[in-house]
């Protein structure tokens, strides 16, 4: 029998205020203090804990969690048994996967994965490191980093790294040059898979994953609405992107309809001009925290 509350793992660290925002957008409050390690939730069916993005998988695993959000590389790095529930890619910098890549000094003859052999690989991704080497049969050795892993090739410690990034930029400041890309990651709410034999906790984390997807949907969306007359609609209509079509509204006035549509923000500054030319009057933007689709339906 349930005990109708679910135990969620929030990431701790880089991921924990994108998190709280993402959570905010969805409907829900958390509340962090610095002193706690239990934030707080405007959901009495939800319990929060902070755990490292590093460690989720395996406390989701083992049961301590019902579901968390982490990256796949922390799921493949602790080989842990745990049921994918949904992507979540709500980078701040970009909207795409983050990249765990090899890197060398700019001036390494090194090009390629096959140059490496023999040599000494620093990384906080360990075991799927070595795991990926062995695949390949290339032996190195690789080393745990607690940190600055770009400065300890730099300084001669290592003679690559494995490191996550997502635009390369750091990497490149700092000397290096990237030869090789091991994993493709980004955010998964994973869950436990026992928990999802419980309906009520089932229930509830498709909660979780349909409005959290909801919001990152919404991203930079917003609605636009306007008034338009019939003889215009066509032409109104033809400058306006949609999800689906625009939603066309009867008005009092006869010869007048209302139209609705979802756009890209960064598409309005563009896009106004254009339908007060086709004839559009009184356009109105506003904000989108959700947009909920069937497909973010898990069964």
């Amino acid at each position: 029998m349930s005990d109708n509350k679910l135990k969620l793992g929030i990431p701790k660290g880089s991921l924990e205020s994108a998190t709280v925002e993402l959570f905010a957008k969805a409907g829900w409050t958390i509340g962090i203090s610095s002193r706690s390690y239990f934030p707080t939730i405007d959901d009495p069916g939800i319990a929060c804990s902070l755990v490292r993005a590093q460690e989720m998988a395996r406390y989701v695993e083992a049961g301590v969690l019902d579901a968390g959000l982490t990256g796949v590389d922390w799921v493949l790095e602790n080989n842990a048994d745990v049921e994918f529930v949904t992507d979540l890619v709500y980078s701040k910098v970009s909207n795409r996967k983050a990249r765990w890549v090899l890197a060398v000094p700019a001036d390494s003859p090194m090009t390629k994965i096959e140059d490496l052999k023999g040599k000494r690989i620093s990384t906080e991704l360990v075991n799927f490191t070595k795991h990926y080497f062995a695949e390949r049969k290339i032996p190195v050795e690789v080393e745990f980093s607690w940190g600055a892993t770009e400065a300890k090739v730099v300084e001669g410690l290592a003679d690559a790294m494995v490191d996550i990034t997502e635009t390369g930029s750091t990497i490149r400041a700092n000397g290096l040059k990237i030869i090789h890309t091991l994993l493709e990651t980004n955010t998964k709410l994973i869950a436990n898979k026992k928990s999802l034999k419980d309906a009520w906790k089932k229930a509830k984390i498709r909660q979780i994953s349909l409005l959290l997807n909801g919001a990152l949907t919404a991203g930079s969306m917003v609605g636009l609405k306007m008034n338009v007359r019939k003889r215009d609609l066509d032409a109104v209509c033809a400058e306006l992107p949609a999800l689906t079509a625009p939603t066309v509204s009867s008005l009092t006035i006869e010869e007048w309809v209302s139209v609705e549509t979802v756009i890209h923000e960064p598409v309005v500054r563009e896009i106004i001009p254009k339908l007060i030319a086709a004839g559009a009057d009184g356009i109105v933007e506003y904000p989108i925290n959700k947009i909920v689709s069937t497909k973010d339906w898990i069964e």
